[in-house]
């Protein structure tokens, strides 16, 4: 018999969302640039994605001088039905506090 490897695309347990908001939660005057480049995605994609999340209210930008300040929504919750009613904070608290920083600007 023949071991044959059946090639299965790669997946993983976060999405780019997540990611993305781990990344703001880290360092709120980050530049997307940075969060792009720690994430693997475009710049462009990073931006799709911040609006995304401020247009559901997980968080708001504002201006800090030239640079963007981002805030993290209290009490945001998860979306999917499966985990209605728990905070993210929680996630973001546990994936933040290890992780590696981004790069220094």
């Amino acid at each position: 018999m023949e071991n044959h490897e059946t090639h299965r695309p790669a997946w993983t347990f976060l999405t780019n969302h997540a990611r993305v908001l781990v990344a703001i939660s880290r360092d709120s005057g980050v530049r997307l640039r940075d969060v792009a480049s720690a994430c693997e995605l475009t710049e462009r994609t990073v931006q799709s994605i911040v609006a995304d999340l401020e247009a559901d209210g997980y968080l708001t930008r504002s201006r800090d001088g030239r640079r963007n300040r981002y805030e993290i929504s209290e009490g945001a919750k998860f979306r999917h039905p499966a985990e209605a009613g728990h905070e993210i904070a929680g996630l973001l608290a546990l994936l933040a506090h290890d992780a590696p920083s981004l790069p220094t600007r």
